[in-house]
């Protein structure tokens, strides 16, 4: 199956964002793309006053994606913020088309390097995995990337695929670790690793951004396209016979010991 990630720069406008993604959207199709993915935070940047942004799953910004991703028969992975309680909202990520229509919550928030997501974003506490063209595909976000044990358990879930939609920040030695982490979350997940972030932008205070650097990973852990800095199309194949080549080779499930 043919896949895409929109290395795109959000804007504190979801109108101008959602213009963004139509586009790319729209180029992704046409070159045969079915699985189009947008980074964390597509709706607005970290930065912004979130809880006056976030809508309902049935609100405008998850309204138009729903419609796009109808009208050019694909599947469409992207990041906004829903409501949540006490004030704070959900880091959610929107998968629609193709017959499916999901959500996932960020699990592990932020709270590293100067930033307290967890200050105006509320966890959220379930795996999500969905099937589309015969393959199984599980998500994550960003910070998720940190924590070896959620990319097993989609491993355990026989995923094909793993999306991670990042807004994934500048500083020393952040992009040598997104690069370790994707391929190393390969590897735990046994399963093809399409990790999209928001491009490059220059550091806000403690705001996570974008360092761009989006790529695809292999079961076996190796970078089979990857974009630079700029806003960027990449696209790819995912052959989901590979996650399982990677699971007969390298039978981790028999061999894990509990401690």
């Amino acid at each position: 199956m043919k896949v895409s990630a929109a290395q795109m720069s959000s804007t504190a406008d979801p109108v101008l964002n959602l213009q963004d993604i139509e586009k790319n959207v729209r180029n992704a199709a046409d070159s045969g793309a079915r699985l189009v993915v947008f980074p964390e935070a597509s709706m607005c940047p970290f930065g912004t006053d979130l809880a006056s942004v976030a809508e309902p799953l049935d609100g405008p910004f998850a309204t138009a994606l729903r419609e796009l991703a109808a009208q050019h028969r694909v599947t469409v992975i992207a990041g906004m913020f829903t409501p949540a309680d006490a004030g704070r909202v959900h880091n959610t990520l929107l998968i629609t088309g193709a017959g499916v229509d999901a959500s996932y919550n960020k699990i592990h928030l932020y709270d590293a390097f100067g930033s307290r997501e967890s200050d105006t974003v509320a966890p959220g506490q379930d795996l999500v995995t969905f099937e589309i063209e015969r393959m199984t595909i599980g998500v994550a976000t960003c910070y998720d990337l940190r924590f070896a044990d959620q990319f097993r358990a989609l491993g355990r879930a026989d995923v094909d695929l793993v999306v991670v939609p990042a807004s994934w920040g500048e500083g020393p030695g952040k992009a040598a670790q997104w690069q370790l982490l994707v391929q190393a979350r390969a590897l735990d997940s046994q399963a093809w690793i399409l990790a999209c972030d928001q491009a490059w932008n220059p550091p806000s205070g403690s705001d996570p951004l974008g360092i761009g650097n989006s790529m695809l990973v292999d079961p076996f852990g190796c970078v089979r396209a990857q974009l630079g800095h700029q806003p960027a199309l990449l696209s790819g194949e995912v052959d989901p016979s590979l996650a399982r080549q990677a699971r007969a080779r390298i039978p981790l499930g028999e061999h894990a010991a509990s401690f």
